[in-house]
């Protein structure tokens, strides 16, 4: 029997050193506990710096992803409530230029949405 999959995921701020704030990285952390409680993965290790934090997961890599989307999309959640700013940064937007070059094979109405950004770079 083969041993059961771990993962690291790492979530990074764009800017700045966020974590370093006491209540910003306990509630980071406690939001990564839960996550995995309500998802039955368990967190074999929890480590944080000042810009990132990085999970141990006893669990393979899709769940690891689904896991670090849901923390960004929380925690994200609560700095801009709490702070009025965004915690982990934004994603990069498609310059104007970029939108004009009919170049790729890309669906038009997908070039505002900030999760088709990976298709340009």
């Amino acid at each position: 029997m083969s041993a059961p999959p771990t993962t690291t995921i790492t979530l990074r701020a764009l800017e700045g050193a966020p974590l370093a704030e006491t209540s910003v990285r306990d509630m980071v952390r406690a939001n990564a506990h839960a996550i995995a409680e309500r998802q039955g993965v368990e967190v074999l290790a929890l480590e944080n710096q000042p810009d990132r934090i990085t999970v141990t997961l006893g669990a393979g890599r899709i769940e690891a992803f689904g896991f670090a989307a849901e923390l960004r999309r929380l925690t994200e959640a609560w700095y801009e409530s709490k702070h009025g700013g965004t915690l982990w940064g934004e994603p990069p937007r498609a310059h104007e230029s970029d939108a004009s070059d009919d170049s790729d094979d890309l669906d038009d109405e997908d070039d505002d949405d900030p999760a088709e950004a990976w298709k340009k770079a």
